[in-house]
């Protein structure tokens, strides 16, 4: 089976793949941002959900798809959302014109079997609609905060990546399946204090590691969808800033009071390398690490 990062290269040969997710330790979902030449995709079948959202205009040109006798004739706008479910085998892909900035994400099969679990019956990707030009703020929304995180990686992006990912096929079950919709009662879902405290314990013991979404569930004794909206309500942030919060303190702690390098000070505070953690650094206090460490040390 094709993994989640392998199969963008081989559905689009012949477009450049301007950003990809393929290292980072992101779960749930990968994306890519890529430059599609005029002309025909000879499309495989997918083996995992794909949502597709041009990032750019595309001055009037179109994308004509057909699958399962369904034929859809699309124009390309910033913002226009194309889905295709697993399995659905896809007759012709035709790109009218030359497209830039145009993002595919692709969703793991694990991610249903969560939802399959909460709603006591089977639910899968494959249930999606295939559909073309919807117009849906929460995708839109959802596709570009994982752009932003693509172009600008954060201290806590996987497990943000990890939450958007099952909020996306939460959505997409409610909305583009006949699954019906998740269970509302998941909102009123609390985290005894014993257990918020016994995640919050493990979150600083484990500051320095990658803290994915699943762990913190299960030590709370709650199911992933309902841990994120519980731990929100206890603590009025969701999981990935509280975390984010904790690393920058730690980041600040190491940079006032210890000769690490950069390098490490960034590894340290779950970054994949110093140049993502310097950006970071500087977007959320304003100046460089280099130029904290100085100012703390006068």
């Amino acid at each position: 089976m094709v993994g989640l990062n392998d199969f963008g290269r081989m559905k689009f040969p012949r477009a450049d793949l301007v950003a990809s997710s393929g290292a980072r330790r992101w779960k749930g979902l990968c994306a890519e941002i890529r430059n599609h030449p005029a002309g025909e995709i000879p499309p495989p079948v997918p083996q995992q959900l794909e949502m597709t959202l041009a990032l750019s205009d595309a001055g009037g040109a179109r994308v004509e798809r057909r699958a399962n006798g369904q034929l859809q004739d699309t124009p390309v706008q910033a913002g226009t959302l194309w889905l295709c479910p697993t399995g659905v085998f896809e007759d012709s892909i035709r790109i009218g014109a030359d497209l830039t900035n145009v993002m595919h994400v692709f969703v793991g099969s694990d991610i249903f079997r969560d939802i399959s679990d909460l709603l006591s019956r089977p639910v899968s990707s494959g249930d999606i609609q295939y559909i073309a030009g919807i117009d849906d703020d929460f995708l839109r929304g959802v596709g570009y905060r994982i752009s932003e995180e693509l172009g600008q990686e954060t201290a806590c992006g996987a497990m943000l990546v990890e939450g958007l990912a099952r909020a996306m096929a939460a959505h997409l079950v409610s909305r583009y399946s006949g699954a019906g919709l998740i269970d509302a009662s998941a909102a009123a879902v609390t985290i005894e204090d014993r257990r918020l405290r016994r995640v919050i314990g493990f979150i600083n013991e484990n500051i320095e590691t990658d803290i994915s979404l699943s762990t913190l569930a299960d030590l709370a004794c709650l199911s992933r969808h309902h841990f994120a909206r519980a731990f929100r309500t206890a603590t009025g942030v969701p999981p990935h800033r509280f975390i984010s919060a904790l690393r920058f303190k730690r980041a600040q702690e190491l940079l006032a009071h210890s000769e690490a390098s950069l390098a490490d000070v960034a590894l340290s505070c779950g970054f994949s390398s110093q140049s993502t953690f310097t950006r970071a650094f500087r977007r959320q206090l304003g100046v460089s690490p280099g130029e904290f460490r100085r100012s703390a040390r006068i």
